[in-house]
């Protein structure tokens, strides 16, 4: 079996769990001479980014890849890495070898007639637990604790929220207000469900207001503060880490194996956010698990864009024993609702590991099609 073809496809669309703010995804399709074919995904967020991507997938790696046989994947990730040296380690081009290494592994899948997972040493867990991560819409804070409230009576164990967004919400502004809405969805959702804060990129804490807001936070048992601060301020987090108990999530902004494993020696946080849609994909992912296992620390899917990322995220934590829970959309989404014939849906809090050949999507083209853009 040969690779034929290597597509790209840019897509738009509007996310309900973020107030029908416009987002962007490239997706990558791998095709053979058998006929079996596999799709991946990179989250490039930015309409210039999706297509400087498909660029990247089509002209760069194409020529690369066609002609060679997929179920050497390992290889083939070697190579485009090796050819995208000169262009960079980060950004675009692991946004591209992103995409093609999860369809390579989905193709390889279909092809031996077995899951990811299976390739992968085999799952640990056959389910894993459900968090809402949510993006707060509601101005009250009342309402806004009712949101993750509502979310928690409809099953789910754990929410996550992000401060620092659009709308009007003003979370991650005055400190009065956060630490009000702390304690109010602690009472909401009650003591037995984790809830776990992102701090957000527009949020600005430095070391002293870090940890008087995460110690006012601690009262109210967070799970985990996510990323308190830029990721470049590594003493920050060190201090933090030191003076508080609530563990420490970092990494969303982390690209490769390298850079998670230079903030693992740097001791800046307890759970590592993992994207396959950014860090080199379920290979990168893999391989970042792996660390953290070593440094006997957590890691955990930072998968929120289509189904076919949330299926290469359920793959890889599935084969590692040290993740803390499964991040999903609580609202219905067009890229994970409509993209996928079976979508993925927490059930009594949990959310289960597909068993089909490769990563156990089905892709409508259909749908590829209507959210498909080529300008902007």
């Amino acid at each position: 079996m040969k690779i034929t073809a290597v597509h790209a496809y840019p897509l738009r669309y509007q996310e309900p769990n973020d107030r029908m703010m416009w987002r962007h995804v490239t997706l990558a399709k791998v095709e053979t001479d058998a006929g079996v074919v596999g799709w991946g995904e990179c989250i490039s967020q930015w309409p210039e980014a999706a297509l400087a991507v498909k660029l990247l997938i089509e002209k760069g790696f194409g020529p690369l890849l066609v002609g060679k046989d997929p179920t050497e994947n390992g290889a083939l990730f070697r190579a485009m890495k090796a050819h995208n040296w000169w262009y960079g380690d980060t950004g675009m081009a692991n946004f591209a070898v992103s995409a093609v290494d999860i369809a390579l592994w989905d193709l390889k899948g279909k092809a031996l007639g077995l899951p990811v997972h299976n390739l992968l040493g085999g799952k640990v867990n056959d389910k894993l637990r459900a968090c809402a991560s949510t993006h707060p819409s509601q101005a009250e804070i009342g309402d806004l604790a009712k949101e993750l409230a509502d979310h928690a009576a409809a099953g789910y164990t754990a929410v996550k929220v992000g401060f620092g967004k659009a709308g009007d919400a003003n979370l991650g502004v005055d400190p009065r207000r956060d630490i009000s809405y702390v304690k109010a969805v602690r009472e909401a959702i009650g003591p037995n469900v984790d809830f776990m804060v992102d701090i957000g990129n527009k949020t600005r804490w430095d070391y002293a207001s870090g940890v008087r807001m995460s110690r006012a936070f601690e009262e109210y048992g967070l799970r985990w503060i996510e990323d308190p601060f830029p990721p470049d301020q590594v003493e920050n987090y060190r201090h933090l880490r030191q003076s508080i108990q609530t563990q420490i999530g970092a990494g969303e902004r982390s690209w490769d194996t390298v850079q998670y494993a230079r903030l693992i020696d740097q001791g800046v946080a307890d759970v590592y956010l993992v994207d396959p849609g950014r860090a080199n994909g379920i290979t990168g992912y893999k391989e970042v698990m792996e660390l953290t296992r070593v440094a006997g620390l957590f890691h955990n899917a930072h998968s929120w864009s289509s189904a076919i990322n949330t299926a290469a995220a359920l793959h890889a934590s599935a084969t590692g024993d040290n993740y803390i829970v499964f991040e999903l959309k609580p609202v219905p989404s067009p890229l994970q609702h409509e993209l996928v014939r079976e979508p993925f849906e927490q059930r009594d809090g949990w959310v289960e590991v597909p068993d089909a050949p490769g990563l156990g999507v089905e892709i409508d083209e259909a749908v590829v099609e209507r959210y498909g853009f080529t300008d902007f």
